[in-house]
């Protein structure tokens, strides 16, 4: 939690102390599509949930931005094995860091690093929960990938986005685990012009 206060003050400092053109804050929220891609090929299917967050959006200049963001992320995948059923829930604090080029008419293209913080961790087998925050390293580090409008006059949006992880998340045994998972999400800029 420490870590989250710290990194969440840095980001308002960034924001606060920009020689930007301007600087909006913002919320998103939206659905999930993630998945986990395993080294020995084991066959995990898609699992839904759904993102909510706070949004900074730092002009730079008329066509570049840099828009970081503090993101709850509901994430994992699913798969069956030996007659039953698993669903792996992993909650992330996702702390995004986008790269933008925004067109004049309101959309946007964007690329970024992310760091995802793993608040939780549970593997359900047949509707019986089991905490396996032990077996999931803390850190997540990877890539996003998007594109966003953003109706300029209301500051209303909407966003899509591929994440990518490039760090193993397994800390238990030798399969290497990755997140992967497409975002689709509405945001508002408060003050946007």
């Amino acid at each position: 939690m420490k870590i989250f206060l710290n990194i969440c003050l840095a980001i308002l400092f960034m924001t606060g102390t920009s020689n930007a053109q301007h600087v909006n804050i913002g919320i998103k929220a939206g659905l999930n599509v993630y998945n986990i891609s395993s080294s020995d090929n084991s066959n995990y299917d898609p699992k839904l949930g759904v993102h909510f967050g706070l949004i900074g959006h730092i002009h730079r200049s008329d066509y570049f931005a840099i828009q970081p963001e503090i993101i709850f992320s509901m994430q994992g995948a699913k798969y069956s094995a030996g007659g039953l059923d698993y669903k792996t829930n992993l909650n992330y604090i996702n702390i995004p860091v986008m790269f933008q080029y925004m067109f004049e008419n309101g959309f946007r293209l964007e690329a970024g690093p992310q760091l995802g913080i793993l608040v939780s961790a549970k593997n359900i087998v047949n509707d019986t929960d089991n905490n396996i925050k032990d077996q999931v390293k803390t850190f997540d580090f990877g890539v996003g990938l998007g594109v966003s409008y953003v109706h300029i006059s209301s500051g209303f949006g909407v966003d899509a986005r591929y994440n990518i992880g490039l760090s193993n998340i397994n800390d238990n045994g030798t399969e290497k685990l990755r997140n992967a998972g497409i975002q689709f999400g509405v945001f508002y800029l408060f003050n946007h012009s």
